[in-house]
């Protein structure tokens, strides 16, 4: 990994605090950092499940290509249960599935090795006279693997429990039907961000910058009671909508009820973020590049077949741009030899201060 990058701390106290340190933005040494005692251990979203709806199915994916780097496979077993396994062979490393799919077994074909849609080992040519084998070691290793509804996540070594990072979300939305929503293969795509993955999120934390750098959104929102909810691993923008535009009407059991809400923006530590508009829903799953590149996979659902944007979840290509714009300026600005590290608006920057608080405890952490 290379020489350790100095220590730095933020303030708990948000009046007293400064932002972070500029060149955790751009040091190669804070992202290889990130990579291990972050991205290593958190948990990641990984798809939904209509992805795997019959037994058999098999789905290989990579945990944040580029960043982490680890192969990774869900399946659907016979019994019509959900594993997340490691996608290597335990032979000799080979890559074991190479594409979505069914199976009935998993067989590695480079040779012949075969696995249980759930990763127990099954079989192995050539290996009659191999001692003490098989043994535990030569089964597929298990990840860690949770759901949310229909949402699907896995960490592989996790720092902490799914159900600190869901459970805000699983209580304040228990009456959304999420199973009601469908991906929206049309309205997904990626963007290339020439910024820093936590530039991006600081971005994110903060609708203090709407009024400047988005008239469309500052029009569907009350910007005066725009709040943010800090939780222990995630946190929620509320956003009220203004005037006539389309909004939720919480039920009774909502500590929402008799508001209008235009948005519930959460963020979920350290790289995701689940935004739901009424007949709609936006994931953002930020895949750090390297120090100065992200890419942002916005994954678009619908509300069964009556679903779509509207109010402030209208024109959110527009936005996303008009964020990858000021983000990628920040990126250069911060470059300065003349700039360190800023303050926090109490009212307006708490969630930033709350991510870096926790940034600076896991970099710091061995």
């Amino acid at each position: 990994m290379g020489e350790t990058p100095p220590r730095f701390a933020i303030d708990e106290d948000i009046r007293r605090a400064a932002t972070l340190p500029a060149e955790v933005y751009g040091d190669p040494r804070y992202y290889d950092l990130a990579r291990e005692r972050i991205f290593a251990r958190s948990w990641q979203f990984v798809a939904d499940a209509d992805r795997l709806r019959v037994p058999g199915q098999v789905y290989p994916w990579t945990l944040l290509d580029g960043c982490v780097g680890e192969p990774l496979l869900l399946t659907r077993d016979n019994d019509d249960r959900l594993h997340c396994l490691s996608n290597v062979c335990t032979h000799r490393g080979n890559l074991l599935v190479e594409g979505e799919g069914h199976a009935q077994v998993l067989r590695c074909r480079y040779h012949g090795r075969r696995f249980a849609l759930d990763g127990r080992f099954l079989s192995m040519p050539e290996f009659d006279d191999v001692a003490d084998f098989p043994s535990e070691a030569d089964n597929l290793p298990r990840v860690p693997f949770e759901r949310w509804g229909k949402f699907l996540f896995a960490a592989l070594d996790p720092a902490f429990t799914f159900d600190e990072l869901i459970a805000p979300l699983r209580e304040r939305l228990a009456w959304l039907p999420l199973d009601d929503y469908v991906f929206d293969a049309a309205g997904s795509r990626d963007y290339l961000v020439r910024a820093n993955w936590a530039l991006y999120c600081d971005n994110y934390l903060e609708g203090f910058h709407i009024p400047y750098v988005h008239s469309g959104l500052a029009g569907a929102l009350d910007y005066g009671a725009y709040t943010t909810e800090i939780f222990s691993y995630c946190n929620l923008q509320l956003g009220i909508a203004a005037g006539a535009e389309d909004a939720f009407a919480p039920p009774p059991s909502s500590p929402d009820h008799g508001k209008r809400v235009a948005a519930y923006y959460y963020w979920l530590f350290p790289n995701l973020m689940f935004n739901f508009y009424p007949g709609a829903l936006s994931i953002n799953v930020v895949q750090p590049l390297g120090p100065d590149r992200t890419k942002v996979s916005f994954l678009s659902y619908l509300q069964g077949s009556s679903g779509g944007y509207t109010g402030a979840g209208e024109g959110l290509d527009r936005v996303e741009r008009e964020d990858e714009a000021i983000v990628e300026r920040v990126q250069q600005g911060i470059r300065s030899r003349l700039y360190h590290r800023g303050r926090y608006s109490p009212r307006r920057e708490s969630g930033v201060h709350h991510f870096h608080r926790l940034l600076a405890r896991f970099l710091a952490e061995s």
